[in-house]
């Protein structure tokens, strides 16, 4: 998996000019993991427990950040489970499938005058979610864990998606539904808001555009 140019920055925002950094998992999509994995156990005749390590341990460090292609994970999987191909190819698309967009919060980064990025901890898959569902020009910028190299709460995935918006780091507000997540943009100099409902975070992002 390559690496994205580092170097590369676009124009500077407009002075003032205030940016939102938004997760995806949990926040812009819902989260349906724990109701696969629970499935999934239950039709394979194990754990939970196992299910889920089969699936993400190891994952920070490899697939997660460009490390891995996915489908060389996926086989990973396939053998931790003694999954047959189509059994792999259901879990696969299982995966996905059961997820949603959050409309709501989508309608209102479209509205917001200033620039966004999307920050997340993602497989390659999510990038191809965005193209799939018409959601790729939601953001400036998309900056995802397994293209840059490295996942939150390392800064650094902060201070490039800082760096491609041209924006500094009081001038941008970041959502998480992580709190680890939100202190580590926060130690940076950043605003941060836990996402834990529609309500607190719609009222906090108008707050912080005005």
């Amino acid at each position: 998996m390559s690496q994205l140019d580092e170097s590369s920055t676009r124009s500077p925002a407009r002075s003032g000019e205030r940016a939102v950094l938004v997760d995806i998992g949990g926040v812009l999509r819902s989260d349906r993991t724990r109701e696969v994995i629970a499935d999934w156990a239950v039709r394979l005749g194990t754990s939970r427990r196992k299910v889920l390590r089969a699936v993400f341990a190891g994952n920070d460090e490899t697939v997660l950040v460009g490390r891995m292609d996915e489908d060389e994970w996926w086989g990973v999987v396939a053998e931790r489970l003694r999954l047959r191909p189509d059994e792999l190819s259901d879990l696969r698309g299982d995966m996905g499938a059961r997820e949603s967009w959050n409309e709501e919060l989508v309608a209102a980064l479209r509205g917001l005058p200033g620039p966004v990025a999307i920050v997340s901890n993602a497989w390659p898959v999510v990038g191809r979610i965005l193209a799939r569902d018409g959601l790729a020009d939601l953001a400036d910028e998309i900056v995802l864990s397994c293209d840059v190299g490295y996942a939150k709460p390392d800064p650094r995935i902060f201070e490039a998606a800082l760096r491609r918006l041209g924006v500094a780091a009081e001038d941008a507000l970041f959502i998480d539904d992580a709190p680890a997540n939100v202190e580590a943009a926060r130690a940076l100099g950043l605003s941060g808001h836990v996402h834990a409902g529609n309500g607190g975070t719609l009222a906090r992002l108008a707050a912080f555009v005005r």
